[in-house]
Parts: C-alpha cells; sequence; structure tokens
C-alpha cells in the first residue's frame, strides 16, 4: 500500500479501533484517520454503567493512553460527520469541514429503538448507548424522585435498572413479552433471571407494554401508562428495547442500506472503496448457518476489524467468524452461551438436558441432536472456558463426551464450587453411562455447603 493512501474510519468504537490497529501492524505507511463525534479517544462502552455507579471513572474505561495513537501515528478527528460524497471521496462535517479519503469504513454502531411512542421525546426520557446518553442520564436522575421505569426486556434493560436501583431508586421494569428475553432465553432460563430481577426489589412487570408517556405541565415526564391502561407516576424513563444500526445520516444516497448498511462476507458494500463493520453492517447473507445479517455484539465487532485490516492491507480474506458464543450478566449473575441455544427447538429433533442448582441462581442446560451429537450450552451462576467449547464444537463431541469431561471446562476452580459434579451426576442419571464422577473428601469438605 503507497503512503498516500488515507484510510477514513468513521466511528471509534471496539470495530473501529480494532481496524486501526491491525492496519498499522501490517502495514507502517498507510495513513490513517480515525473520526468519532461521541469522543476524541476510545472506552469500553460495556463499562459506562460503572461510571454511573461510581465503580470508575471516565478516563479508567479508555484502555490505550493518550500518547499510543501517535506512537502509532493513527490520526484522531472529533467531529461528527454530516454527509459522504462518495464521487468526490470526501466527508463533510457538521461544521463545514472536509475530509478527502481514499478507502471509507463505516464502522458507526447502533442507536437505541425508539417505536413512536407518544411522549418518547419528553424530558427524562432517554435511552443509553453512548457517552452523551450516560452524560444525559446524569443530568435527568441527578435530583431526587419517587421511581424510574424501564421500557423493555434485555441487556440494556438490566444494565440500566442495576445503575438506577444502585442509587436506591426504585425501579419498574416494564417487559412485554411472557418472560424476561425470552426472544434469546428458553423458559427455564428467562424464569431463573426473571426471579434474581425481583429478588433485588425491582418491580418487574411481564406481559405489560408501554402505549404512551405521560407530561407534566413543564414538559418533563410525570408517568406512563400501560396497554392495559394503568398509569405509573415516574420522574425518568428508559427506553431499553433493543438498539438499531446508526445509518440515517448515511440513507437517501447511493449507498445500500436496509436495516443496516449491506455488506458481503469482505464487508465490501455497493460502493467501490467503501466497507462497513461491526453494529451497522448488515450481511447480505449470514456468515454462517447459527449467524444472523445483523452481528451486534463486542467480539463480533472486534473481529470484523481484524478481519477487514487483512483485506486492506493486501490480503483479501473473508469473514470466518466460528462458533456462536456471548457473555453477560444479570445484576451479579453471569451468563454465557456456546453454540446453538435458541430460546425453543424442535423436541423431535433436539434433546435438552437442563440441570439447576436447588438455591436457583445456577444452571447449565446441553442440548444434543438426536445422535447425541453436543450442539451448545448455556450456563448461569459459573463461567466455564471457552476453548473447552469451540474444540467440543469443532470436532463434533457427543454430549456424553462433553459432560465426562466438564471439569476440564472449569474457569477459574478456586471462585466457584464443583458444580461439574452434580451436573455430571444428573446427566448420569438422566442418559446413564459409563464414566464415574471422581470426589474428593477435600473437595467435598471444601464446597460442601455449597453444593
Amino acid at each position: 500500500m503507497s503512503k498516500s493512501q488515507h484510510i477514513a474510519i468513521i466511528g471509534n468504537g471496539i470495530s473501529g479501533v480494532t481496524l486501526a490497529r491491525h492496519i498499522r501492524k501490517a502495514d507502517s505507511n498507510a495513513q490513517i484517520t480515525l473520526i468519532s463525534g461521541e469522543s476524541k479517544y476510545f472506552f469500553s462502552r460495556t463499562a459506562l454503567m460503572y461510571i454511573y455507579m461510581g465503580h470508575m471513572k471516565y478516563e479508567n474505561t479508555q484502555p490505550y493512553e493518550p500518547w499510543f495513537w501517535e506512537k502509532n501515528r493513527i490520526d484522531l478527528k472529533e467531529a461528527w460527520v454530516e454527509t459522504v460524497d462518495y464521487s468526490t471521496k470526501d466527508l463533510i462535517f457538521a461544521n463545514g469541514e472536509k475530509l478527502r479519503f481514499d478507502k471509507l469504513v463505516l464502522a458507526v454502531g447502533s442507536k437505541p429503538n425508539k417505536f413512536g411512542w407518544p411522549g418518547q421525546d419528553l424530558k427524562g426520557v432517554q435511552g443509553l448507548y453512548s457517552k452523551q446518553d450516560l452524560e444525559l442520564m446524569e443530568e435527568n436522575t441527578k435530583d431526587q424522585f419517587d421511581r424510574a421505569v424501564i421500557v423493555g426486556g434485555g441487556l440494556i434493560g438490566i444494565e440500566m435498572a442495576e445503575m438506577l436501583a444502585y442509587r436506591n431508586i426504585p425501579v419498574t421494569f416494564l417487559v412485554r413479552e411472557e418472560g424476561f428475553w425470552t426472544n434469546v432465553l428458553p423458559k427455564e432460563e428467562s424464569d431463573l433471571v426473571g426471579r434474581h430481577i425481583r429478588e433485588h426489589h425491582i418491580d418487574l412487570r411481564l406481559s405489560s407494554e408501554l402505549d404512551e408517556i405521560l407530561s407534566d405541565e413543564s414538559g418533563r415526564v410525570r408517568a406512563v401508562k400501560t396497554k392495559a391502561g394503568e398509569e405509573i407516576a415516574c420522574q425518568f424513563v428508559g427506553l431499553t428495547a433493543g438498539v438499531s444500526p446508526n445509518v440515517q445520516f448515511l440513507k437517501g444516497s447511493e449507498l445500500e442500506v436496509n436495516r443496516g448498511i449491506k455488506v458481503n462476507e469482505f464487508f465490501e458494500t455497493n460502493i467501490p472503496d467503501v466497507y462497513a463493520i461491526g453494529d451497522c453492517a448488515e450481511f447480505q447473507t449470514p456468515p454462517a448457518a447459527d449467524r444472523r445479517n445483523l452481528e451486534q455484539v463486542w467480539y463480533t465487532g472486534r473481529m470484523h476489524g481484524e478481519t477487514l485490516a487483512q483485506t486492506l492491507t493486501g490480503k483479501r480474506t473473508s469473514y470466518r467468524p466460528g462458533h456462536w458464543f456471548n457473555s453477560a450478566k444479570f445484576l451479579d449473575i453471569e451468563y454465557q452461551t456456546y453454540g446453538t441455544v435458541p430460546s425453543s427447538w424442535d423436541t423431535e429433533k433436539v434433546d435438552s438436558f437442563y440441570w439447576e442448582h436447588r438455591n436457583g441462581k445456577v444452571c447449565f442446560r446441553m442440548l444434543m441432536d438426536k445422535e447425541g451429537r453436543f450442539l451448545g450450552v448455556n450456563n448461569f451462576g459459573f463461567r466455564l472456558r471457552h476453548e473447552f467449547f469451540d474444540k467440543a464444537l469443532t470436532q463434533k463431541w457427543t454430549g456424553a463426551k462433553v459432560i465426562k469431561n466438564l471439569d476440564k471446562a472449569n474457569f477459574d476452580p478456586e471462585f466457584f464450587a464443583p458444580y461439574h459434579q452434580l451436573i455430571q451426576d444428573q446427566f448420569l442419571n438422566d442418559y446413564g453411562g459409563d464414566f464415574a464422577v471422581a470426589k474428593s473428601s477435600f473437595i467435598q469438605k471444601l464446597f460442601g455447603a455449597k453444593l
């Protein structure tokens, strides 16, 4: 790549920053400009909640020191892009400035969904995605008030509920579905999370849908009204019914945009030298059988950046993401999933093994096909190793082999009871088998109460 080649990246989230770093690793001459109106420096978006809760300061969420960018000759521009002129290869900023590019990468992320609810633009009503959203939430919740209402179940919703509850703000949580996150979780896991939310004194209302948000005389929210006609007085409303690609400013041009920016397996758009990665990229064809057209997960954004960097530095590489995995936290319960575990399945084709600890806060689910081949797992309340399940999926282990070797999946075993022994016991009871579960007297003595 010649020295004059200029790669402009709009968006300094995990996708854009990973791309910039890997381009620089492979090419010492490329000119790289990383553009963001949200913040000058890359920060960990998942850490926003800890700033609000007082556990971290904003500067602590930045993985790289300010000198990192100059040392690696990655130019930073803090500005909002208003339009893109693809014919002249110019970015036009909100202040009227222009920047010429040779190749453009759109890594513009997501924005909180709004569904046209009456009152959704009142003061005290907001989503939570950006640094600006966090600052607005600080402003909207700085004064003492009686109640907050969160609309929409899911990961952002549970984060916002935890943030507010930490500040002793009563929270009502409206979830339209019959269970929490039932578009992702099977019923037992959904029930477990729902119980846990209520145990933290959060007023979880299932099968409860927002109808409108009501205003006081000053234009601030005073209450919400549900589809059932109930009115809930509140002074803050969090809209957390998912996110959608942040592509509104790109529509109406020759760039092909559907829900997101349409790309092929090389992240190429319909315009030469223009690419899209991360939350905003919508694949024309899902990259794998168990994948979706839109991948709005932190680790996939990182993989997008790593893959495109190879193409932009001379090694044309298609996106091959491997086996699905994800992790999250529901208050203090950790969640991991590996492989394919949908919210429901065809029982004539798939067997489900489910174990739940008697404390109701730890569980393990494994799906197998009718031949016993391992398909995927969910685990709540303890950690298991990614590389273990990646190997099991790649080598097409049976479910029995996974369970037999489950002790090897333990992550930080000094912090977790050996739940694998109880899981193995139940599996043998349910399915039979000839492998023995070894239990040392030391382990039993150490973890007996927890087991």
